[in-house]
């Protein structure tokens, strides 16, 4: 992953405090530890999928109306610990979000979805252990796009993996009627 800042445990308050800059953070273990910075592919498929999301959130045939978001830290918990992880993308409902509706800090819950990028460096198998970390937190979906296969996987807390590729309807009946093929994402990121 990326160089840390600190060495002592901070705690969820702390680590909010801690000054915006340019490089993200995300909280795990105690630790400040930066994200990686996206590279060209990574920077193409970040805001195409959240573009697909918000289109979808906002029309008038969304189940669960909502926003997604870039790079917004949500406060969670992992082996009892805070964590507060930086997804690429995050889709919560507006129903979810409307007690905190003011509020200008971390996501105060777990979001329906969270999509990561795989950057180079990463692995498969280090992002199949951060979705069900997302999912064990209470995330009830999490996908996982990587460029290297043109594919993308679906994690959910009451089945196996489905992976995606090529021309294959990618469809999520937590987000009904929201269907593409992970070309036609490619495509619309130009890539």
């Amino acid at each position: 992953m990326g160089q840390t800042i600190t060495h002592l445990p901070l705690t969820l308050e702390e680590f909010s405090r801690l000054p915006e800059g340019e490089v993200n953070y995300e909280l795990q273990d105690g630790t400040a530890i930066a994200k990686m910075s996206p590279k060209r592919i990574h920077s193409r498929l970040q805001p195409t999928i959240w573009s697909i999301l918000e289109d979808w959130g906002g029309s008038t045939t969304a189940d669960k109306k909502g926003s997604a978001y870039t790079e917004w830290a949500i406060c969670l918990q992992k082996d009892g610990q805070d964590w507060a992880p930086v997804p690429d993308v995050t889709y919560i409902s507006d129903q979810k979000l409307a007690p905190f509706a003011q509020e200008n800090d971390f996501c105060p819950v777990a979001p329906e979805l969270v999509v990561e990028i795989i950057s180079p460096g990463q692995s498969f198998e280090a992002m199949t252990q951060k979705a069900l970390d997302y999912l064990a937190a209470g995330v009830e979906r999490v996908w996982i796009i990587g460029d290297r296969h043109r594919s993308l996987t679906i994690f959910a807390p009451d089945r196996p993996p489905l992976t995606y590729r090529g021309d294959q309807l990618v469809e999520d009946d937590l987000l009904p009627q929201l269907n593409f093929t992970v070309n036609e994402l490619f495509k619309r990121a130009k890539i």
